[in-house]
């Protein structure tokens, strides 16, 4: 089955979608990935899933990515006598170490790194903002705050701190447990939720071992600032729209997502849009204009891919909502300005070998207007190159391992075939026309440019062009 979109689709499985028969269904109406939140799911269940993506993989005969997305650290407030309280803007309200029941005056808070870490100034948002709170005196076992917004809080609110960075890492107990498992059930991706800093990729790096790549959630004001270091580190970021518009005003939350989609694209990693994209099909079987305009935008700015959360894991028209993205997508590449703005968000090159056979598969593929660009790749690099250059032709990777095409099943417009190693230079351009051609890429006598590392079977090693026709023995 062959796409006719570059951007992929990341869908989100859930009470909604968990079965066998939908999860099929879901990948014929167009999701590339599915996504796992261990927010909701135990340790049987993700083997479930994974269990039967797996059987949906096998039966479509494509190769599809799981990305198993941890739930990081969940700061609350504790509980009321009343089970909730009214407040109201301008009152002293205290956060502290005590225990006891809260009431109209304070509440317990179990973090004691908050407590030593908000200073004078600092603002905490209560129940995604909801309530605002200002402190105005802490001494490291309670922050005594003015209310700035707000009139109600209640039992077990979450805490979301803009202004402060918390000395303690991304992972939690919970997060590490779910690591190993999902390491252990071989999903291609793993989530980071909450990363402040490029050190909190550091312990989920070690703990997976190249056994899953880690994709960086960027949903907090200090990942934004520190964003050319999170990149570095990091195989992929997702803009997590939800968070950040908690934590900053709402409309930064677009230029925040340009900036962090453009950043990715020039250092070649992968990136996601996601929150609320089709928010509405949840409860309806159509999406608003503004949720059309919104994952548009998205295609647009060339992100790798564009995620469904609730709209397919809980909502009523799961499948209509993958359809629907679909369709915008497959509509907005076809669009006459769409190759125009792709081409000038590019990037230029890095001074390496690899970069400039990237860069000029795609040239010369545009300018002699050839069927395809294949690369050969184990470790997926080569794919990040050619994807990287966001080329107008469709792009072919090809892989003897399994787990490296799932990988790249999340990139912009790769195209991923699991296939033998080739034995010799031969035996690679005829192996690289004869799946163009049976992947519905080409013709008889259409030409594909061709691209891998001599010696064959080298890692990093890409230093090779080939343009070859299909279907004939002649080649250049």
């Amino acid at each position: 089955m062959r796409r006719s979109r570059k951007v992929k689709i990341l869908a989100t499985i859930g009470p909604a979608s968990s079965e066998e028969a939908m999860l099929k269904k879901l990948f014929e109406a167009g999701a590339d990935v599915f996504r796992i939140n261990m927010s909701h799911a135990d340790h049987d269940l993700m083997r479930t899933l994974v269990g039967r993506i797996r059987s949906v993989e096998a039966a479509v005969g494509r190769p599809i990515g799981i990305l198993a997305d941890l739930q990081g650290p969940k700061l609350r407030v504790g509980k009321f006598v009343n089970g909730k309280e009214e407040l109201k803007v301008g009152q002293t309200f205290t956060l502290d170490d005590n225990p006891e029941l809260g009431d109209s005056n304070r509440v317990h808070l179990p973090h004691p790194e908050i407590l030593r870490s908000v200073a004078v100034g600092d603002r905490l948002l209560i129940d995604d903002g909801k309530v605002e709170l200002k402190a105005v005196k802490v001494d490291g076992r309670s922050i005594v705050a003015t209310v700035v917004v707000g009139t109600k809080i209640s039992d077990k609110k979450g805490v979301s701190l803009p202004d402060t960075e918390l000395p303690v890492g991304a992972l939690t107990e919970k997060d590490r447990a779910d690591l190993d498992a999902v390491l252990a059930a071989g999903v291609d991706w793993v989530a980071l939720s909450f990363i402040q800093r490029p050190e909190d990729l550091a312990e989920a790096r070690k703990i997976a071992r190249g056994r899953a790549l880690l994709l960086s959630k960027i949903e907090k004001p200090q990942a934004v600032a520190r964003l050319a270091e999170i990149i570095e580190l990091s195989d992929a970021l997702m803009v997590a729209r939800g968070d950040l518009g908690v934590e900053l005003p709402l409309e930064a939350v677009p230029g925040i997502q340009k900036q962090i989609t453009r950043a990715a694209r020039r250092a070649g990693k992968p990136v996601v849009v996601a929150t609320q994209m089709l928010e509405s099909m949840i409860s309806a079987p159509v999406p608003t204009r503004a949720e059309v305009s919104d994952v548009a935008t998205a295609v647009f700015e060339g992100a790798d891919a564009i995620m469904l959360s609730a709209e397919s894991a809980a909502g009523s028209y799961p499948v209509e909502a993958v359809a629907t993205m679909n369709r915008i997508a497959e509509r907005v590449e076809r669009d006459p300005t769409y190759a125009g703005i792709i081409n000038a968000q590019r990037s230029e090159p890095e001074a390496t070998g690899a970069d400039a056979i990237s860069l000029a598969a795609r040239e010369i593929a545009e300018t002699l207007k050839l069927s395809a660009i294949v690369t050969y790749t184990a470790s997926g690099t080569t794919g990040l190159r050619a994807a990287r250059e966001r080329p107008q032709v469709p792009i072919i990777a090809l892989s003897p391992i399994l787990a490296t095409a799932r990988r790249l099943s999340l990139l912009w417009g790769t195209h991923c075939v699991v296939s033998e190693d080739a034995t010799d230079l031969d035996d690679m351009v005829d192996r690289a026309c004869r799946i163009a051609s049976e992947q519905g890429f080409g013709k008889a006598g259409d030409r594909i440019i061709i691209t891998a590392g001599v010696p064959l079977r080298t890692p990093g090693s890409t230093n090779m062009l080939r343009i070859a026709y299909l279907g004939s023995d002649v080649r250049q």
